[in-house]
């Protein structure tokens, strides 16, 4: 059953279109990975998701209901948690205090519960407790951002470039947690990254994002063994993969 179902998502800056026309859903309990070149609209298309901005025209799908023209504050609540590109924690608060405002829109009996388990996940984050985010190193923002986003309680993750800026043995780390979260906890995940062997290794299926466009989607490993994708992504490529048709399946490959 899809928990995000979206249809001719159309995303505009003004007179730039960034998203045209995407089609795409996500499966309760998998992981989706987005991939592209820079440019291609996939942080676009993330944001969309989140309410910022608003879908300039399409629909948006979740859990049965209409959420295209919702408020990024009430997609919190309906279980909907994005990790922006670049981190973003509060650098001047505290590791716990930016976990605290993680929590807000969660039932505060949950709090120690769901603080363990962030812990649990991202044990130096116990240690930094206490430490100011800004002073954290990149890879433990990134942990401290996605442990922030887990304290909502969400059923939907969305993470925008998890390993960007990370060392490789860091970001082998985050790919290894978010695997652990959706494996244990079942929770739903779309994944934007341009490290797309680790993606796509990690997704269930996966989309190729070009020019705002959808231009290939299938199970990851098959999207890891075609040659197109290959070429344009794996083996050094950026080009992108030129578009097909508007309703691209598993029959474009």
């Amino acid at each position: 059953m899809a928990l995000l179902d979206v249809k001719g998502l159309v995303t505009r800056y003004g007179a730039v279109e960034a998203v045209r026309g995407v089609d795409l859903h996500v499966n309760s309990g998998e992981i989706v990975a987005l991939i592209g070149a820079n440019g291609a609209g996939k942080t676009s298309l993330l944001m969309t998701l989140c309410g910022q901005p608003r879908a300039s025209g399409g629909t948006i799908i979740y859990d049965g209901e209409d959420i295209t023209h919702a408020a990024p504050h009430d997609l919190v609540r309906k279980g909907i948690a994005h990790v922006p590109e670049g981190r973003r924690v509060f650098p001047r608060m505290t590791v716990l205090e930016n976990l605290q405002l993680g929590a807000t829109v969660a039932d505060p009996q949950h709090f120690d519960h769901d603080l363990e388990r962030a812990f649990t996940l991202f044990p130096i984050l116990r240690q930094r407790s206490t430490q100011r985010a800004g002073t954290l190193s990149g890879g433990e923002q990134q942990m401290l951002a996605i442990a922030r986003a887990l304290m909502s309680r969400p059923r939907l993750l969305l993470l925008d470039e998890p390993s960007l800026g990370l060392a490789p043995l860091i970001s082998k780390q985050i790919f290894s947690i978010i695997a652990d979260i959706n494996q244990r906890e079942h929770m739903t995940i779309v994944l934007v990254e341009q490290d797309a062997f680790h993606a796509l290794k990690l997704a269930h299926r996966g989309y190729v994002l070009v020019n705002g466009r959808i231009t290939l989607s299938a199970d990851g490993r098959e999207l890891l063994a075609n040659p197109e994708v290959r070429a344009a992504y794996l083996d050094g490529g950026i080009s992108g993969i030129a578009p097909h048709s508007d309703a691209p399946t598993k029959n474009n490959l």
